[in-house]
């Protein structure tokens, strides 16, 4: 059977979760779950997005993922595949961490995105963890709530905003979900969460990527391609395009090389190739 497709597009909102093999643990202890935490602050830089909430749980984590631009598969391959690599190699252990492909749920920014923060921030309540949200020291509700310190890489001020920037309505709004009924009723195809016009804002967007045969469908990215990297990395260094990457000119080569990877975005092994370098230490899953 194939598999479904996986829409990317520029904006779009994402709950995201993925399980542990055979639902296996996939944090052990919280230099696991620190370590989690980490990667995926760097994912949400290096990719740009905004990540609004999150919660790790023992056999499996939630995200609500933002994506300025389409490219959430690419960061989502990453973050699980060094993960994994992290967790082999911390536990002497070998295989799948996680249970086939993560699971995207494209959600309504309007009408879902704080029923989304709240379902998510809920999770260890709902599984009679813990009594409250607060308990929880392994999701975005402290650091949303003003409760600790926020990681530079959470969109806590934007959902506050929607709050009039006052915490004690967050906190509130979050305890009276307790009681509610599940989002996923609303859930439509297993892929979509939104009231009837953004369905259908959705179907165009489908149906436009497969009249052009692909899953993407952004406007101009944000990213910068390998051609203006080197060419403003040449203009810096008074030097010519073709220059940029000849190691005669050091400075010139190894910013170029640093800005294809940090904010081309490229995968290590391409940078690799570009730069004429060995890439047999490369751990980038994008590289397999």
């Amino acid at each position: 059977m194939a598999r479904p497709l996986r829409l990317e597009f520029a904006g779009a909102l994402y709950h995201l979760t993925s399980r542990g093999d055979h639902r296996e643990d996939i944090y052990l202890d919280d230099q696991d779950r620190r370590t989690f935490l980490d990667l995926l602050g760097k994912e949400i830089l290096q990719q740009r997005w905004l990540c609004y909430a999150y919660c790790l749980m023992d056999n499996h984590y939630h995200l609500l993922i933002e994506t300025p631009e389409a490219n959430l598969v690419r960061g989502m391959r990453r973050l699980n595949g060094v993960y994994t690599q992290s967790f082999n190699r911390r536990h002497a252990r070998v295989g799948h961490v996680f249970q086939g492909r993560y699971k995207a749920i494209i959600v309504d920014k309007e009408n879902y995105l704080l029923e989304v923060c709240r379902y998510i921030v809920l999770n260890p309540v709902r599984a009679k963890i813990v009594a409250t949200a607060e308990k929880w020291p392994w999701s975005s509700y402290r650091a949303s709530a003003g409760e600790s310190v926020c990681p530079k890489w959470l969109a806590a001020e934007k959902v506050m905003s929607l709050f009039s920037g006052r915490r004690s309505s967050y906190r509130r709004f979050v305890f009276e979900g307790i009681a509610r009924e599940s989002i996923w009723e609303h859930l439509n195809g297993q892929i979509y969460l939104g009231e009837e016009e953004f369905l259908g804002r959705m179907q165009n967007i489908v149906d436009r990527s497969a009249a052009r045969g692909i899953t993407k469908a952004q406007k101009k990215p944000l990213t910068p391609s390998v051609g203006e990297i080197i060419n403003t990395v040449g203009s810096a260094y008074g030097i010519s395009a073709s220059e940029v990457l000849d190691r005669n000119h050091v400075e010139a080569y190894w910013l170029a090389a640093y800005l294809m990877r940090r904010v081309g975005n490229l995968p290590l092994g391409d940078v690799a190739r570009r730069v004429g370098v060995s890439c047999a230490d490369c751990t980038d899953p994008d590289d397999n």
